[in-house]
């Protein structure tokens, strides 16, 4: 097993020692998590019911959830990934792309009012986890406000049968970082271990978010101050 760097994001910034860690942890393991976030539990708890809900709806309303740009809406189990099932909501930071995915979904209500303050909370600890990782590496001040945020829920069919199958094949993320929330009831997350080559448990640790740093983690600023090219691989098989 290896150990995940818990950041404490009321002290990322403020205290030195704390974006030290923040940058090895970028740069050693392409993956942390955060504490101090400031997202409430109550939300997060809220937010894991109304993805329940979500979930339970008719196959037809969530094949509404379609996509805008390839890949960002509905993923029904496939054969590549038989166990795995998602929505897509395209821009999180943007509340008329919000309204439109409840809409569509025809959500019902507690859900709708859920989902949209949960998108708001993550947008804004996004860009601040997206800040403090910049800062962390000698890029001061850059604005993430503006960049699209794009919001997957997941959910992974599992069975007495399939219990320890992979749930999602081996994969990067496309984007500069993840955020997860994951369940603190189930174990599985997988994250490449730099150091053997292997793939390595990582336990949940209720309250916190994992961040991961996806492939525009290759990062450089407007005069090419540095380059940050460690990715982090995971993946998801949960474990009884």
């Amino acid at each position: 097993m290896v150990e995940i760097p818990v950041v404490d994001l009321r002290l990322a910034g403020a205290q030195p020692e704390e974006s030290a860690r923040l940058r090895d942890a970028c740069e050693r393991l392409g993956c942390f998590r955060v504490s101090g976030h400031g997202v409430p539990a109550a939300l997060q708890a809220e937010m894991k019911a109304a993805v329940r809900a979500l979930f339970d709806l008719p196959d037809e309303a969530k094949r509404r959830n379609a996509d805008i740009i390839a890949g960002s809406g509905y993923v029904a189990p496939s054969p590549a990934n038989p166990l795995y099932e998602a929505f897509g909501l395209l821009d999180a930071a943007d509340p008329a792309d919000v309204d439109a995915f409840c809409a569509r979904l025809d959500a019902p209500p507690r859900a709708r009012e859920t989902v949209k303050s949960y998108a708001e909370a993550m947008h804004e600890l996004i860009v601040d986890v997206a800040g403090k990782v910049a800062a962390s590496l000698g890029l001061e001040g850059h604005p993430f406000e503006d960049w699209p945020c794009q919001f997957r829920i997941n959910r992974y069919n599992y069975t007495e049968d399939t219990v320890g199958s992979s749930g999602v094949q081996i994969h990067t993320d496309s984007g500069f970082l993840t955020v997860l929330q994951e369940d603190d009831c189930v174990g599985g997350l997988e994250v490449l271990d730099p150091t053997t080559g292997e793939f390595v448990r990582v336990d949940p640790v209720p309250g916190s978010f994992l961040v991961n740093i996806g492939d525009v983690g290759t990062v450089a600023s407007s005069i090419d101050l540095f380059h940050l090219e460690i990715l982090g691989s995971i993946r998801f098989r949960p474990v009884r």
